[in-house]
């Protein structure tokens, strides 16, 4: 009987350790250590499961392109290594192929995470049937919902009729139609939790992409360990990745998100597949966001945007409404061209401030960095003239989009400086710029890029760094700034009657 080792691994940061530990020496996180045990053998043979692909690509699948041949593998010298032009499958969905870097690579594996109820199935089915309508072999694995239930979410936002029922003859819980022959007679659905029933039917199916929705209840039978428990994940992970590249199959994994919001098993799972994206957004809101944390075929931080509606998520190619030329019309409101990976978007950045208790005024934000906040209300105090330590400030952002980069912070500082003078900047103004701790004004990356955006959905005046590229826009006009005191020049004082008017501000 083969021996097994015990060891205990850190939920959050993936840690190993040799005994239980109520803290975890490596990322300090409390009773996050689980057990696991695994045998010796099992250790030896990650891929055991997998394997019965072996000949299937190496001789009875001959007619997979693509296919990598098995073999023991052996070191060469680099410079006589092949190029393999890895083929990539586009989605049909163009926001989501723009995170993924123009589709899904063959043999690669993806982690998308979500809040429950975001919308993570429904944007993987769309897709799903996008690709099977285009022709290519699609395998849905559900492990949360039966397959009657995927069948009407799919007539829900794919349209797909024709009072089809279950054939046992193309697998278990895969769907047909008993009537005229639809669009999605390539995709297959698969209710189990079982990994290795779930790999035999992918054996059968011989799918071009197939998803697991979700990775945290599926469960490998020789592993002492509940479902979702560190130790299922990552030797069910590790099966999936081993499998994707030696069937050249792409394969895309749900995964669920903790309390905190953090991806369940981050570092688990995170550095054994290829990307991993983040569906994000309030499911009060109808405005939803995919991101791109990691990716190894294309760039990260990328972000695709969707609209959420009674027949599914709606691509938003353009978006307008996340900031309008009249919002800045309104103190505290100031509009910020934001790069998300090679994407420009403009953000209503907005601002609030009310009387507080001197001592513990609140610093409340929402889609901005706290810490940032904090800062540039230290230097507002300082080197604007402003007095906000008994005033609690509220910052957000309009559409529920994360700002986390330095170039929005002159917008926020106007922002704030706004809504405690009840002064407005002119209408059709947008803002770009970094903010040191003594009030300059620093340039930004990519200033050109931001600035043809603003200018694209007509906006007419930009504040921009003293410092940087020099541009030139037609029918634009733009006011260089180098401190912060002369940018909060540029807010209109006849926009100051009004209750908030008589703020006070230091004396000099």
């Amino acid at each position: 009987m083969p021996k097994t080792k015990t060891h205990y691994v850190c939920r959050t940061c993936g840690g190993v350790q040799s005994r239980w530990m109520g803290k975890c020496p490596d990322c300090g996180a409390w009773d996050a250590l689980e057990k696991f045990t695994e045998s010796r053998a099992a250790a030896t043979a990650p891929g055991s499961l997998a394997e019965s692909w072996a000949g299937v690509v190496s001789g009875e699948d001959g007619d997979r392109e693509g296919a990598p041949a098995t073999g023991i593998a052996r070191a060469v010298p680099l410079n006589t290594v092949e190029a393999i032009d890895a083929g990539r499958t586009p989605t049909r969905i163009d926001e989501f192929d723009r995170v993924l870097g123009g589709g899904l690579v063959d043999g690669s594996v993806v982690l998308l995470g979500g809040d429950p109820g975001i919308g993570k199935s429904t944007l993987l089915l769309q897709a799903m049937g996008r690709l099977a309508g285009a022709g290519s072999r699609v395998l849905y694995v559900t492990s949360e919902e039966s397959a009657y239930q995927t069948r009407l979410r799919a007539e829900r936002i794919l349209g797909a009729g024709g009072g089809g029922r279950a054939d046992a003859s193309r697998g278990h819980g895969a769907v047909a139609s008993d009537g005229p022959s639809t669009d999605l007679d390539n995709l297959y659905v698969l209710a189990d939790t079982n990994l290795a029933r779930i790999l035999e039917q992918a054996r059968k199916v011989r799918p071009r992409i197939m998803v697991i929705d979700s990775i945290q209840m599926v469960y490998k039978p020789d592993v002492d360990a509940s479902p979702g428990s560190v130790a299922q994940l990552r030797r069910c992970c590790t099966e999936l990745v081993y499998l994707a590249k030696l069937s050249n199959m792409a394969i895309l994994l749900v995964g669920h998100v903790t309390k905190d919001g953090q991806l369940a098993g981050p570092k688990l799972l995170e550095h054994l597949v290829d990307a991993v994206l983040s569906f994000e957004g309030d499911q009060h809101h109808a405005h939803r966001i995919v991101r791109g944390i990691k990716n190894r075929f294309g760039t990260t931080l990328e972000v695709g945007l969707f609209e959420m509606g009674e027949f599914g998520l709606r691509e938003v190619s353009d978006v307008t409404g996340l900031a309008s030329t009249r919002a800045t019309e309104r103190p505290g409101a100031v509009a910020c061209p934001v790069m998300h990976g090679t994407r420009a978007l403009l953000v209503e950045i907005q601002a609030l401030t009310a009387p507080g208790f001197l001592g513990s005024a609140k610093r409340k934000t929402s889609g901005l960095d706290p810490n940032r906040l904090a800062m540039l209300i230290a230097v507002l105090e300082k080197h604007g003239g402003l007095r906000l330590a008994d005033q609690d400030v509220f910052t957000s952002t309009a559409g529920g989009m994360k700002v986390a980069e330095p170039a929005a912070d002159l917008a926020i500082a106007l922002a704030i400086a706004g809504a405690h003078l009840n002064r407005t900047l002119p209408a059709g103004t947008a803002v770009i710029g970094e903010v040191g701790l003594g009030g300059e004004v620093r340039p930004v990356h990519q200033l050109a890029i931001r600035a043809r955006e603003a200018a694209r959905l007509g906006y007419r005046k930009l504040i921009l760094p003293e410092a940087g590229e020099s541009l030139e826009l037609e029918g634009v006009r733009i006011e260089r700034v180098e401190h912060l005191q002369k940018a909060m020049t540029e807010l209109d004082p006849a926009s100051g009657s009004g209750a908030g008017g008589g703020a006070k501000t230091k004396k000099s």
